[in-house]
């Protein structure tokens, strides 16, 4: 599947700002097998005096800016063309829970794509009992961990309610599975401490995903929008597999891989500092568009 997509993402701040220095992160990755990016770009305004654009420890393509004048707004803007292939159906060859911890002992590697990153706490996701306890419930004997992530996505999907109201981007996971709603950002992040509980690598992928109007609806333009969705580790055999658990499905062709990190702080689209006071406000509109 080929798509267009494009992003704009607006700050408009009460006084204005000065001494900014961003990192962005919002172009497509190029995965073999699996997705390429054919094109991109991303845009500032005002222009930024100092910019460099570099690749972070996971491969992640970003940009690093410093605006030392005062601006009143930000603009920010991402254009790109991408390919995206259909992961192939493969039989479950992953192995059952308790014999995971083996062969993820012999994996002797500690580069970018190790499973080693993606156990134990990082920075937004600390060990939860509370959490724990709920993943416990979906391991039975016999059960592959292909299975319990399959099972741990479904259950999410069917017991907490998408809220975009009822979270912030800073809400931590046990904030949310307290409050059993939420979006994207909070039920990848309950999926993944709930994984890592029982012994189970598994990441944060950060993308787009594109939208689909329901029957006889014309789609709305900029109604698309930046999402996240769980890359969970399966044994040697097996390797990563990814499913989103907002939509209870796998990784498909409509999801669209900008970053993969341990949490959100690894590939949050836009972080800095900035000098300023007062408030501000947010606009960004998405478009993912698929080409014939």
């Amino acid at each position: 599947m080929l798509y267009d997509i494009s992003l704009h993402m607006g700050y408009l701040y009460d006084t204005p700002a000065s001494g900014a220095r961003h990192i962005l992160r919002l172009l497509p990755l190029s995965i073999p097998d699996r997705q390429r990016l054919i094109a991109g770009s991303v845009t500032i305004a005002p222009t930024a005096e100092e910019r460099s654009d570099f690749i972070d420890f996971f491969g992640q393509q970003a940009t690093s800016i410093f605006l030392r004048a005062q601006h009143e707004k930000l603009d920010i803007r991402m254009q790109a063309r991408v390919m995206v292939e259909a992961a192939p159906l493969t039989a479950d060859l992953s192995p059952e829970l308790k014999d995971l911890a083996v062969e993820l002992a012999e994996i002797r590697s500690i580069d970018p794509h190790a499973p080693h990153h993606f156990t134990g706490q990082s920075p937004r996701l600390p060990d939860n009992a509370e959490i724990a306890a709920f993943a416990r419930e979906t391991v039975k004997p016999g059960r592959t961990v292909r299975e319990i992530a399959t099972l741990l996505c479904a259950r999410i999907f069917k017991e907490f309610k998408y809220d975009a109201e009822a979270t912030t981007v800073d809400t931590s996971p046990a904030e949310a599975f307290k409050l059993k709603r939420g979006v994207c950002q909070d039920f990848s992040h309950i999926m993944i401490v709930a994984l890592r509980s029982l012994g189970i690598p598994a990441g944060y992928v950060s993308g787009f995903l594109r939208t689909i109007p329901p029957p006889g609806k014309e789609r709305l333009e900029g109604a698309d929008a930046m999402h996240a969705w769980v890359r969970v580790w399966c044994g040697k055999s097996t390797g990563y597999i990814e499913l989103d658990p907002t939509n209870n499905i796998p990784a498909g062709t409509d999801h669209i891989v900008v970053g993969y990190g341990r949490d959100y702080a690894d590939v949050a689209p836009v972080i800095g500092v900035l000098k300023s006071y007062g408030t501000h406000r947010t606009v960004q509109s998405v478009d993912v568009i698929p080409l014939r």
